[in-house]
């Protein structure tokens, strides 16, 4: 990165390259999470949960991508071997052992509402000190919210499916 734009920054660089790695790890882990979870899927509704579960693989592949840039824009490195994901994510990897669509919508959502309290973090510390990251990690968490948002709709219609009202 040039001197001037890490310069401005206002905050420990150093610190935010490490967080921006932490989310690094999460997204490489979510897409990975939500891409074979597509490809064991079974129960009903299967082939829209299927469809809904490969566009948000394809969205956090492209969150990766954003903040692997911004890492390196600020002069550091993205984590460079998958072996170290799991040291340092925020949110963890829930394997889809169990294919039932229901426990995969859960274990989703679960890792969406860990990423919305990530990039809300990020951008409450980037806020006026970091326009870059800021608005970076403001694009990342409304499509985090909008993923939380279309997995419960999914899972509600599937507790219809299964339970409907009396």
């Amino acid at each position: 990165m040039g001197t001037k734009g890490r310069a401005i920054i206002g905050l420990d660089v150093d610190e935010l390259l490490k967080l921006l790695n932490k989310a690094f790890a999460d997204e490489w882990l979510a897409y990975y999470q939500y891409w074979v979870g597509a490809k064991v899927a079974k129960g009903p509704m299967k082939d829209a949960i299927i469809a809904e579960l490969i566009q948000h693989a394809t969205e956090e592949l492209g969150h990766a991508t954003l903040v692997s840039d911004r890492i390196i824009q600020l002069g550091g490195t993205p984590l460079t071997s998958p072996k170290v994901w799991f040291d340092w994510t925020n949110c963890g990897y829930e394997p889809p052992d169990n294919p039932f669509v229901r426990t995969l919508l859960e274990q989703n959502i679960k890792a969406e509402q860990c990423a919305i309290d990530v990039y809300d973090k990020l951008m409450k510390l980037t806020e006026g000190k970091d326009p870059i990251t800021y608005n970076i990690a403001l694009t990342i968490l409304e499509q985090e919210v909008e993923h939380e948002e279309d997995l419960q709709a999914l899972l509600e219609d599937l507790d219809l499916m299964i339970s409907p009202p009396r």
